[in-house]
């Protein structure tokens, strides 16, 4: 009884240290939504819209005209809706009593992963709802290319688009646009004066003005989905923030620990993004 009581307690004594963790390995594996537009004025799960309005029209006028009337009307583009998403960790007396410092950090990064996976996951898989043009098919012997990915940015400033652009593709993609002889003429080095510094561990180059990053999250494949979009076209709108939560499961000799959160995702302005299809298989050389 005493034994399990302190055990309990050490446990207890850790969760704040695995949750903070777990929050800075999400961070530093998640550049999608350092991408896109983020909200979290609100809570619960009542859905967010967002609305455009007709554009006037600017008219001749001679000394005694009448203006007439526009009215602006809005028209809703985009609506995201709330979810709860969570998962849960045993640590077993067994464990924590050999290396307890090892469970925290294991713990950690665990679930640290797991979350900034699911988001980045998540903002991936908006890219293949951009309705700003579609640039590419796919297959086997179709890579990317320095035209395919200009072609995809004109396409995006042709909708009105507001810069900065970002371009996000397979490290496979990049790997095609990389070993050009081009390279050297087309791509930028330097990085921007990014505000977020998580965003350099995927920044590869810049292009013109578009600031490319690469991941390893979308699945290979040889019809894979990459885009070329603006901040507004994605949003991420955390409702709830994750938070930890420790249950003692005695009849199992251990700890639950539970992770949950509450958000929503999804294309804000489908036309301010344009997908960019092309070869993701894996490189020989």
């Amino acid at each position: 009884m005493a034994a399990g009581s302190v055990l309990a307690g050490s446990i207890t004594a850790y969760i704040q240290d695995i949750y903070e963790d777990a929050m800075l390995v999400a961070r530093d594996n998640n550049v999608m939504a350092a991408l896109a537009t983020t909200f979290n004025d609100r809570t619960g799960d009542a859905n967010r819209k967002n609305s455009t309005y007709t554009e006037g029209t600017i008219g001749s006028l001679t000394e005694t005209t009448d203006l007439s009337s526009q009215h602006l009307t809005p028209a809703v583009v985009a609506t995201l809706d709330p979810a709860e998403f969570g998962m849960q960790y045993f640590l077993s007396d067994l464990r924590v009593e050999s290396d307890p410092f090892q469970v925290r950090n294991d713990a950690a990064t665990s679930m640290g992963n797991a979350m900034a996976e699911h988001v980045e996951t998540a903002l991936l898989g908006d890219m293949a709802n951009f309705t700003g043009g579609t640039v590419g098919t796919g297959g086997t012997g179709d890579p990317m290319t320095w035209g395919k990915l200009f072609a995809a940015r004109a396409r995006l400033r042709a909708t009105k688009a507001p810069p900065p652009y970002y371009a996000v593709m397979h490290e496979y993609q990049w790997h095609n646009l990389a070993k050009s002889a081009s390279v050297a003429a087309s791509v930028q080095g330097a990085a921007p004066n990014f505000t977020d510094d998580v965003m350099l561990n995927w920044y590869v180059g810049r292009a013109g003005d578009m600031s490319i990053f690469t991941t390893v999250t979308l699945a290979a494949g040889t019809a894979v989905t990459a885009g070329v979009f603006s901040r507004s076209a994605l949003a991420l709108d955390w409702r709830r923030a994750p938070r930890l939560e420790p249950e003692r499961n005695a009849s199992m000799r251990g700890t639950e620990l539970n992770l949950s959160t509450v958000y929503a995702h999804g294309v804000w302005r489908a036309d301010f993004g344009v997908k960019l299809i092309a070869d993701a298989s894996a490189p020989t050389g």
